[in-house]
Order: C-alpha cells, then structure tokens, then sequence
C-alpha cells in the first residue's frame, strides 16, 4: 500500500490514445521506419488548460512510441513515433503539464511487440542472436503471439533478455520526466517478472507510480504478488455501466462489495471508459451518464475519464478489424469555446466539472468505504464516509418519481432531487449527490 501521501492518491486522470486524437493514420505502414515526422503532439498541448478546467491532474497517454500500426504492435520503445512527433514535442508536452501541475503515464506495451520489430526479424534470421533470447520460438522459428493475434509477438518474461528491455524502457522514460507506467496485458505477464523489474526501476526513481491492466482475477492477490500500485477495477466498470443498462442495481451493490475490499490492500485506478470499450453514454445512455458519474466521484478509487466522455461523445466497440475506430476518433486542434457547444454538450461538460470538484473538495474519498443505505431493482442509496464526514448518491433508474432515505446527509450538492428531512424526492430517472 502506497504512503497516504503519495501523489497518486490525488491524482485523477483524463485518458488519451494519441494516435487517434491527433488524426494519425493508424492503419498499415509500408515503412514505418522511414516515414517522416509529422508534429502532432502538439495538440495535446492546447488540450492541457481543458484538463486544468476539469479539475483533472493527470494525462494517462496511450502508446506514443513507433509502432506499425495502432501504437500496440511496437517497434522502437525508445523513439516517439513520427506520426505522433519526435523527442522535442515530447518533452514540451511533459513540461507543459509539469507547469499547469499535471501528471503524465505513459502506456508501456511490455507483454509483446510488433513483428516488425527489429530484435524479432533478428531473431527469424538468426535463432542463436542475442535478440532472440527475448522470444518463445520454437523448432520451426514459430513465435508465441497476444491472444491469437499474429502481428503481435510475446516476449519471453522468464528469462533476463525482457528484464532488462523493459527495465531499459522504464527508466529512459522516468528520466525524461514521465511520472508513472501504466502496463499493458499486465494480466498475461507472469507476477514473477513485474516482482523482478518494479523493485529495480524504484531503486532509481522511488516515487514512480505502476497501474496494470488487468481485466479479471484476484485483483488484490495480483498487486501484492507483481508490486504494482494498482490495476484497473474492471469489475466495478462492469458493475456500473450494466446495473444501469439493465436496470439491476443489485449488480452494483454486489460490485461495490468486492470493491470495498481492495481497499485494505490497494487502491485501484476506476474509470467508465477507455480506448477499448464502448462510450458510457452509448452503454447506459445520455440521461443515465449522471448516475454513473456520481458513482465514480463518490465511491473509493483513483478516477480516470476517457478524453470525449465529458462531452458525450458516443461510440461503440466493435470486434472487427477497426473496430476501435469510433471509440479513438480525432479531436479538434483545440477545446471548442463553452458557449460554442450544444446545449446537451455543455451540460455533460458542466456535469463533470461539478461532481470531479466535490471528488476534490473531499479527497478522504479515495480510500473510504461504501455502505448501500437501500437498493431495489432501480433504486440505490450509497453512503461513503469516514468517521467525520459522509457523501451520500441517491440513483432512480425507474420511469417513477421516488422518495429515498439519505441516511444523515443535509446538504444536496448535485442533482436534480429535493430533500426534505431525511428523505430526497428524486423524478424518474434523477439522482442526487449529498453531503453531512
């Protein structure tokens, strides 16, 4: 468990996948290798002020180094790729968020690369190189490959070769600024090999902060065996947006459950989209965004919102090749001006901008226990507290107005409900936020 007062446990974070943000092309390259550079970090940059005004700390960037194609099939983890910019953009990106006091993660693909990778194609050519100790090859120079995709070739975690890549990788970036890793496919990477590399790159840079993607198992059995700080709370993700869809908020109350006992050994990174899923407002809905918002501003965690949720933007993940298109599209050069936005558009804006700032203002909330007050099929009352203070969310997800307890909240901070005494009169489909 980190220190109290670790950075990380104020940090929330606005999630990026750069390649699509900016309009790289990230289809099929006939060199990668000899493509120009082309400067579109930059826009990142312009976006920074709109994070400030979120009242975000943190920038999560997917994958910024050369790649074939989607950032994830990597061929040089030690340069920028030229469709993103080069070392220059970087570190004018990273001292840009420094000034406005803003945390930069870096997306480290450790668990494989692309088959265009030099040290493979080494490897292919020579199964005794010093290169193809990094691989699983076998009799007939066949790679172990991520989950069924061949363009993506596993390294192998159990010998000293990867060790030391991924050690390499890790402290280059830490030492030109980044703050933290998050690992990816850290679920298909052995602990034994996260033990081995986290403790060595610490020894350097001791306040670097490691979130893994890990979508199923023990989470709690996965850090302290690997090292990491925390994983993704895939489970409280799926209790969320599906209690919602489904009009089960059962579902959440058992989510919540399993989520209250991270806490005694980690604190986990929560989130209501990525760049691999599809867009809360698709999933549950433009009027039941609120509902899942207060959810994640007011329960336990390390927040992260996926760049466009704040303004609504829908999209579904498809699995097909470009499936992921719609979910990474292409932003603007910079933030369009509030009163330029449509009206649905800038109340999705205002939404998180209040609920990220009562997260602010009550930062006990990272580590406090959730207690469900009331729950129904459509109905759920939650109360998060400490011995002195409580935040109470009050969700309707029916087609009637209700009346629900709110335990010994006084004060309404957000929604659309009335509260009278100890009770809050929600409309159909309503919620409320509330503090003691």
């Amino acid at each position: 468990m980190r220190d109290p007062e670790h950075w990380s446990l104020s940090a929330m974070w606005w999630h990026v996948y750069p390649l699509g943000f900016t309009g790289a092309q990230i289809r099929d390259r006939d060199d990668p290798e000899g493509e120009p550079i082309v400067h579109r970090l930059p826009r990142l940059e312009s976006w920074l002020d709109h994070v400030v005004e979120l009242g975000l700390n943190g920038i999560a960037l997917g994958p910024v180094f050369e790649s074939t194609t989607h950032g994830y099939d990597t061929t040089d983890h030690f340069r920028i790729d030229p469709r993103l910019g080069d070392d220059a953009d970087f570190d004018r990106l990273i001292a840009a968020a420094h000034e406005r006091g803003i945390r930069v993660l870096l997306d480290g693909v450790f668990n494989h690369v692309g088959r265009e990778h030099p040290a493979f194609r080494a490897a292919l050519a020579d199964p005794g190189s010093d290169e193809a100790a990094l691989f699983q090859l076998g009799a007939g120079g066949d790679a172990e490959v991520f989950e069924g995709h061949e363009a993506l070739v596993a390294l192998d975690h159990g010998g000293d070769a990867a060790a030391e890549l991924v050690t390499r990788v890790m402290l280059h970036w830490l030492d030109r600024g980044i703050d933290g890793w998050r690992l990816d496919a850290a679920y298909s990477v052995p602990s034994e090999f996260w033990a081995r590399v986290l403790p060595a790159v610490r020894e350097q840079h001791a306040d670097a902060w490691f979130l893994g993607e890990v979508i199923h198992g023990e989470y709690a059995e996965i850090v302290e065996s690997s090292t990491m700080d925390a994983v993704t709370q895939y489970e409280l993700w799926q209790g969320i947006w599906h209690s919602l869809a489904e009009r089960n908020l059962f579902e959440l109350e058992h989510a919540i459950g399993r989520h209250n006992a991270l806490l005694a050994t980690f604190v986990p990174y929560t989130f209501l989209g990525n760049h691999d899923v599809t867009r809360i407002a698709t999933s549950v809905g433009r009027d039941l965004v609120p509902h899942a918002l207060a959810v994640l501003c007011t329960v336990a965690g390390i927040p992260s919102v996926y760049a466009g949720d704040e303004l609504g933007l829908e999209a579904v993940k498809e699995e097909r090749w470009g499936g992921d298109d719609a979910i990474r599209p292409e932003f603007p050069e910079r933030p369009t001006p509030a009163d330029e936005l449509d009206d649905a558009t800038r109340s999705t804006l205002d939404l998180h901008r209040t609920l990220i700032a009562i997260r602010r203002r009550h930062p006990w909330l990272t580590r406090a226990h959730t207690d469900v007050v009331v729950v129904e099929n459509g109905t759920i009352v939650l109360r998060t507290a400490t011995a002195d203070a409580a935040i109470v969310t009050a969700l309707n997800v029916t087609d009637a107005a209700v009346r629900l307890p709110v335990a010994d909240a006084t004060q309404l901070l957000a929604g659309d409900g009335e509260l009278a005494g100890d009770r809050v009169a929600l409309p159909p489909h309503g919620w409320a936020t509330l503090s003691s």
